[in-house]
């Protein structure tokens, strides 16, 4: 029977990855669709993608498939023949990575979880089958030309601080689950407007746009494949692009570069900066934005307690560490615990 799950440590993992000669390739991609049993799909797809070396991270449910993946180059093709083989993937949009090292996974992981996006929907009236209109970058371009055009992110605040596109409105939370009836609540009022909503590859704004016309909105369109997408057809095409600064992505890079400008501060001087990292202490694990003076300063932590905590003895590190599970912060960046950071780094920065 085929091994259906890594055995090997993620620090060797890491190393082998680093060894590799070979350039891999950064894909994401998505597809709503109904699995009968998310579990034989899991197995299936795993073994597959084993053989292949391809490494990532994919969600499967009964509501279809979310993957990161880092494929070699010299697997694309078996890579995309293989996903055209199954029936409700063929033709599948996939998303190449703006920037990228080809270092971006070291491992393949795929789990079968309820949902691919967690939204907290429990009306059974609810039909992902009803969705927004796909716009592609053109014709993104075009409707936000116009000043009656809403544009909403439907990303977290730690995506949008660091890069979004114009006139964009935040909705402000850490969690998909909460924005979807923030943003219900917040357009209220603009029921028959122009609303064009985004996100990073276009899985979050796909069932935002179905969740808002199921409440009522009209006029709803989403952006296809999402900035990663729209970053690659305004470079080929040679149209003007509408975003600024960094997509942060969530695997190894934390970010691929749009455009040079910097548009976020460091929380812990105030200093532009852009870089998402996570502290140093896994006791904490925070992810944070850190300029590279504060990294020399703290020691790649987010806080004096934490730079101090990482030079106590490994043993009294451990031993204070023990029932404290910090995991979710990696990406996790709460407003609550990084305001007095925040307030102090904008008063400094006179912000």
């Amino acid at each position: 029977m085929a091994l259906l799950h890594n055995r090997v440590s993620q620090r060797e993992l890491k190393e082998l990855l680093y060894q590799e000669t070979e350039h891999r390739i950064t894909i994401s991609f998505y597809r709503y669709f109904h699995i009968d049993d998310p579990q034989v799909f899991r197995d299936e797809i795993y073994k597959a993608l084993a053989t292949l070396k391809i490494f990532g991270r994919i969600y499967v449910a009964h509501e279809g498939i979310n993957a990161q993946v880092s494929v070699p180059e010299s697997n694309f093709q078996l890579f995309k023949d293989h996903l055209d083989i199954i029936e409700c993937l063929k033709g599948v949009r996939l998303n190449i990575a703006v920037d990228d090292d080809g270092k971006s996974f070291w491992v393949l992981k795929i789990k079968v979880r309820e949902k691919i996006v967690a939204d907290g929907i429990n009306d059974p009236d609810f039909d992902m089958r009803n969705k927004g209109r796909y716009v592609n970058a053109d014709e993104f371009n075009q409707l936000t030309n116009d000043p009656e055009t809403i544009v909403i992110d439907m990303r977290n605040h730690y995506e949008f601080e660091v890069g979004h596109f114009e006139n964009a409105i935040e909705i402000p939370s850490d969690t998909f689950r909460e924005q979807l009836p923030m943003a219900v609540n917040m357009m209220k009022d603009k029921k028959d407007k122009n609303i064009i909503m985004y996100c990073t590859g276009g899985i979050r704004c796909e069932k935002a746009s179905a969740y808002m016309l199921h409440h009522g909105f009209t006029n709803v369109f989403h952006l296809e494949g999402g900035i990663i997408n729209y970053t690659q057809q305004i470079r080929d095409k040679g149209l003007p692009g509408k975003f600024t600064g960094k997509n942060f992505v969530f695997d190894d890079r934390l970010g691929e570069r749009i455009t040079p400008d910097i548009i976020a501060i460091c929380h812990q001087c105030g200093r532009p900066a852009d870089n998402h990292t996570n502290c140093a202490n896994s006791a904490c694990h925070l992810l944070f934005i850190q300029c590279p003076e504060c990294a020399l300063k703290f020691k790649d932590c987010c806080s004096s307690e934490c730079l101090s905590f990482i030079q106590l003895p490994l043993e009294e590190q451990a031993a204070k560490r023990k029932g404290i599970d910090k995991g979710s912060n990696i990406f996790n960046k709460s407003r609550e615990r990084l305001r007095p950071v925040l307030d102090k780094s904008i008063r400094k920065s006179g912000q």
